[in-house]
């Protein structure tokens, strides 16, 4: 280590005098360390004249990983400086349920555990969590993740929604009308549709109100604003809902085969704040099942 200090300070500085007053090292110190590095590595880091050190090609190659290997260490030092007591967690959230679900009820979490800090980062795809620095995630899919334990959440149902203004025309609606109406789809549950028409013996419609959505807050928000029926998780639109913002055209709900997971890496999975979030999590859904089960 001390080698690869006195080869960066060097590489950095562009001299070997500098190296040594950053290090607080004499010159012939760190001359002696670069020229142990490269015996060891059998290669030339740097070209000497009386004018200085120059780095050889070969050099700025190693100069540049160097580099990030020796930043990457100070970050690690400094996180452990920072948090000692390792009780910060990098939590991986989707958009929509961070917003709609985990924010309104997050406080209790932080109420139980004040001595957790959480960090949340967006992810809608998969990611490797090595790389991101991420210690959990939540994520909607199936439970097969490589490298990482998945434990289950919750399910999705969804249900046909649209705004009030088209609610003349759609009361007391028969299904088989479904397909006369614009509908629209979101591009993550592309075949959510036809999934829910097949549950009748019906085909999904192809006329040219249909419109596809890549976010779910836009649908939602296009769903409001009369565009068409869109069919949506029914927990993620409960405010709306309740605001009759939007109102249920059908009470057939589409249960998804997928759903939602915390997922861990297997070297995260015994971290005591993950832990702790695990635990809050699944008693916050149990409680919540059992109050809908409840007013049902």
């Amino acid at each position: 280590m001390s080698m690869l200090a006195a080869f960066d300070a060097a590489a950095r500085e562009g001299s070997v005098s500098g190296a040594a007053r950053e290090l607080n090292l004499t010159h012939g110190a760190v001359s002696r360390q670069v020229a142990a590095l490269e015996f060891q590595l059998g290669a030339s880091l740097f070209v000497r004249s009386a004018r200085g050190v120059r780095l050889t090609n070969v050099g700025k190659a190693y100069a540049v990983e160097i580099q990030a290997a020796l930043s990457a260490l100070r970050n690690a030092s400094l996180k452990v400086i920072a948090d000692p007591l390792s009780s910060t967690i990098n939590l991986a959230i989707l958009p929509t349920f961070g917003t709609r679900w985990l924010m309104p009820r997050f406080p209790s979490f932080l109420q139980e555990h004040p001595d957790i800090t959480v960090n949340f980062v967006t992810r809608i795809s998969r990611f490797e969590f090595g790389a991101d620095g991420i210690d959990t995630a939540i994520h909607y899919g199936a439970s097969t993740w490589p490298g990482a334990e998945c434990t289950f959440l919750m399910g999705e149902k969804s249900i046909p929604v649209c705004s009030p203004a088209l609610l003349p025309r759609l009361k007391d609606l028969p299904v088989r009308e479904l397909q006369n109406l614009p509908l629209l789809h979101l591009e993550s549950r592309a075949d959510a549709w036809k999934d829910w028409f097949n549950i009748h013996g019906l085909d999904v419609p192809s006329h040219t109100g249909t419109m596809v959505f890549e976010h779910f807050s836009i649908v939602t928000q296009a769903a409001v604003a009369g565009l068409g029926v869109a069919l949506l998780p029914r927990f993620l639109i409960r405010g709306e809902l309740d605001r009759g913002e939007l109102v249920i055209v059908s009470d057939q709900a589409l249960i998804s085969e997928t759903g939602y997971y915390l997922v861990t890496p297997e070297a995260k999975t015994d971290y005591a704040p993950v832990v702790a979030l695990r635990e809050w999590l699944l008693r916050t859904i149990e409680r919540e099942k059992l109050k809908l089960s409840e007013h049902n």
